[in-house]
């Protein structure tokens, strides 16, 4: 897959013919690590062998401002003419504060250069809060992605359909495609080889805000030193964003406790599955899960039980999963269900093999790409 910057892919002669073009569209890059970018790039290596030509372009508004880049994306999109741009849409990816109507402006201009435009919603809901910032900031958003699926062709959400008010009733143009894990499959080492003197692990894959949001690094201590009263050895692993920040605070909630506990922070994608693979259970109380949590789809993806805060009802593709529900905010049953997946060698098989034929099924990126191959191509 060819990969650029933005201006200098719009520098290129226009792509080599083939059946299908398609181009995916940043804004700002993410950081430390991007993880809509990571989806494109998968993304895109899939598509490729179902005889597309693929490009990742960035556009670049936070260094080059506002000005620079839609002169250049005017200046230079008639090399996208006729063929496929998937704009990439979250709120902050086109503003720093969560006011994303530069989107607009370049969706405009895709428009008028004549590209088949489809957007790709990795946020879908406008942002929460009660302060007057927050109805503008809303506002803002709703308005910018009303209108993003009425100048589009195509619309992918990553979440079900029938959740987001904002939509129009029959949305015809829109499509569900949950998201796929942004890290390799691991095979999880066999249990049936262990010993049974090894620590059972509890993963937790990101925590929001290094732990300064809500009630994570409570709720998830109180998950570990719950099963280190029934389990000999209880091990809990944090890794990914906010795992390093979050270190202290967990280690002042889980002292005088007999848990193991180790903050492994940002790592490369093959050892973030490594770590996943060889854990008993994974946790997710980043809010309810839902299928735009590439977080939670990452332990899904290779086979671990997941115990979850959700909804009284979860999205089919979760519902297949081996994914554990428990009502938000309660602690106790989220510790009486990880002590099941811990103790139960029966459930946590079910439950593996339930992760596994859901992944294929649904969130590996042979079956996100064959989504989109069926919308932009109609194969």
């Amino acid at each position: 897959m060819h990969a650029s910057s933005f201006t200098a892919l719009l520098d290129e002669q226009p792509p080599r013919e083939k059946q299908f073009v398609i181009v995916a569209l940043l804004g700002r890059r993410d950081s430390p690590t991007d993880a809509v970018e990571d989806y494109c790039e998968l993304l895109g290596g899939v598509l490729e062998g179902h005889g597309s030509d693929f490009a990742l372009a960035r556009f670049q508004w936070d260094e080059r401002g506002w000005p620079g880049s839609l002169s250049d994306l005017w200046k230079k999109g008639a090399h996208w003419k006729g063929h496929w741009v998937l704009a990439q849409y979250t709120a902050l990816m086109w503003s720093r504060r969560g006011f994303p109507l530069l989107f607009l402006a370049v969706l405009g201009i895709l428009k008028i250069r004549k590209a088949r435009l489809a957007v790709v919603f990795h946020d879908p809901e406008p942002y929460a809060g009660k302060r007057l910032v927050d109805r503008l900031r809303r506002a803002c958003q709703l308005l910018v992605m009303r209108s993003s699926y009425r100048l589009s062709e195509r619309s992918m959400f990553n979440v079900p359909l029938e959740s987001l008010t904002w939509l129009p009733p029959k949305p015809i143009k829109a499509s569900f495609i949950p998201v796929g894990a942004t890290i390799p499959v691991t095979m999880a080492p066999a249990r049936a080889a262990r010993n049974g003197h090894e620590a059972r692990t509890i993963a937790v894959f990101c925590v929001t805000g290094g732990g300064d949001v809500g009630n994570e690094v409570p709720d998830i201590a109180f998950v570990a030193k719950a099963a280190a009263k029934r389990v000999t050895r209880v091990r809990l692993v944090t890794l990914g964003r906010g795992s390093a920040e979050s270190e202290a605070r967990f280690r002042e909630a889980l002292d005088g406790s007999p848990v193991e506990y180790q903050a492994l922070g940002v790592l490369p994608a093959e050892e973030v599955s490594s770590v996943l693979a060889a854990s008993d259970v994974a946790l997710f109380v980043r809010g309810t899960i839902s299928t735009q949590r590439s977080s939670a789809i990452a332990s899904i993806a290779n086979g671990v039980p997941l115990v979850a805060y959700a909804c009284p009802c979860l999205p089919g593709p979760l519902a297949e999963a081996g994914v554990v529900p428990v009502p938000w905010g309660d602690r106790e049953a989220l510790a009486q269900a990880a002590l099941r997946v811990l103790t139960d060698g029966q459930l946590w098989l079910d439950l593996h093999q339930r992760s596994e034929r859901a992944h294929q099924k649904y969130f590996s990126w042979e079956a996100v790409a064959g989504r989109f191959a069926e919308l932009l191509t109609g194969r």
